[in-house]
């Protein structure tokens, strides 16, 4: 039997019971708990506030309010209504809430956090620009409540999908500290196995970019040549762009034609931005916060020196501090940098065996990364087919 008419079978005339929230579960907030008190407090108990990094967990302290299982939703800011399945012994802030069911044996707690999780943001109120979704709105959210063994089952089936992901976002991770590790071996030369050269003495050209006029629409509008953002570094191989400039805007700007193979460096930028290294995979352009450099292949491999560069990450952030900069980079600085350069063909040797890695690890159509987002959609859909239960009908008045 198939995953699709097993689940229509599980489904099939099931008698659904919708009542709200409130009606089935107590709600309650947490107090008020500041940065200083955890640091006073330190214990083994977890303190889960309104983020969502690190599952919600802000510090731990030597007591706890909470003991069993319940579900935790976020009431402010950003990740308002942002739903976590909780059990132990715990507490949580002012800026959390927390939901206990009053009967275990009609409602089951990984069933209602699944429903929350689809259901929870949509109730969110964002008025006055800070999100709230307070105890009063989440007590009138609809919860369908089939018999509890369909509700047992759902969750079975949507527990299997989260740990298929959990299991491979945990290779992933493994995968990403190997890679690390032997990146740091393979570019850690001993004496004699590389010379130590400054870019300005390795690199075919160092420049900056340049960005055309906004407020001018030839510059822009109907452009066909790629222009890279400071932000697009992110990106570590770029193969595309977001914007795009026309050749007027090239020639009346002090923007330049970077060829495909070359190494961008982040200048300047909005927050970690600075320091950080892409590798250019089409002829493109940049705006002036973006240094690149291009080699001549015969001499230097390219994607060699953006895999050493990776790692020079916070030195160059370091250079970049105080000296007038105003934290930036500079094209004197990147010039003056020093790389270690072995013989092409071990250069040749490194980046084939990083490239692998770079695959498994941050490939969004390969490797790890893309498993992982097709697992996310699948246990998606069979979510929303599993918790689509009808709507109530509503009485009308003639």
């Amino acid at each position: 039997m198939s995953e699709l008419s097993y689940m229509d079978k599980l489904l099939d005339e099931v008698e659904v019971e919708w009542k709200e929230l409130g009606e089935v579960a107590t709600l309650q907030r947490g107090r008020v708990m500041s940065r200083g008190y955890l640091n006073e407090n330190p214990g083994k108990y977890p303190v889960y506030s309104s983020q969502t990094a690190n599952n919600g967990k802000i510090g731990s302290i030597d007591t706890f309010d909470f003991e069993g299982e319940y579900v935790n939703w976020t009431t402010d800011g950003a990740n308002a209504g942002t739903v976590f399945y909780r059990t132990g012994k715990f507490s949580i802030t002012n800026v959390s809430g927390l939901i206990k069911i009053n009967d275990t044996l009609n409602l089951n707690y990984k069933y209602l956090f699944y429903w929350l999780s689809t259901e929870a943001k949509k109730h969110v109120y964002a008025g006055m620009g800070n999100p709230k979704l307070m105890s009063n709105q989440v007590a009138k959210i609809p919860i369908p409540i089939p018999p509890i063994r369909i509700q047992t089952e759902i969750v079975r089936i949507l527990d299997t999908f989260t740990e298929l992901t959990a299991e491979l976002t945990a290779e992933l991770t493994a995968r990403q500290q190997q890679y690390a590790y032997y990146r740091k071996q393979l570019l850690t030369f001993e004496e004699g196995d590389a010379v130590w050269k400054k870019l300005g003495d390795v690199a075919k050209k160092i420049s900056s970019g340049g960005t055309p006029k906004t407020g001018i629409a030839e510059y822009w509008d109907g452009g066909t040549i790629p222009w890279m953002s400071s932000g697009e570094v992110n990106l570590k191989s770029v193969y595309e762009t977001e914007k795009y400039i026309t050749e007027s805007g090239l020639k009346n700007s002090s923007a330049k034609i970077v060829p495909k193979n070359s190494i961008v460096i982040a200048l300047a930028g909005q927050g970690t931005t600075r320091g950080k290294v892409a590798r250019t995979r089409i002829d493109l352009t940049t705006n002036q916060s973006l240094a690149f450099l291009t080699f001549d292949e015969a001499q230097i491999n390219s994607d060699y020196v953006y895999y050493f560069l990776e790692t020079q990450y916070e030195n160059l952030r370091q250079i970049s501090s105080g000296s007038g900069t105003r934290g930036g980079l500079n094209l004197k600085m990147i010039s003056n940098y020093e790389i270690p350069i072995p013989a092409l063909a071990e250069q040749k040797r490194i980046v084939s065996i990083l490239d692998k890695f770079d695959a498994l690890t941050t490939s969004l159509t390969e490797g790890l990364p893309r498993e992982i987002e097709l697992r996310q959609q699948q246990y998606e859909y069979y979510r929303d087919l599993l918790l689509s239960f009808p709507k109530p009908e509503v009485a009308t008045h003639d």
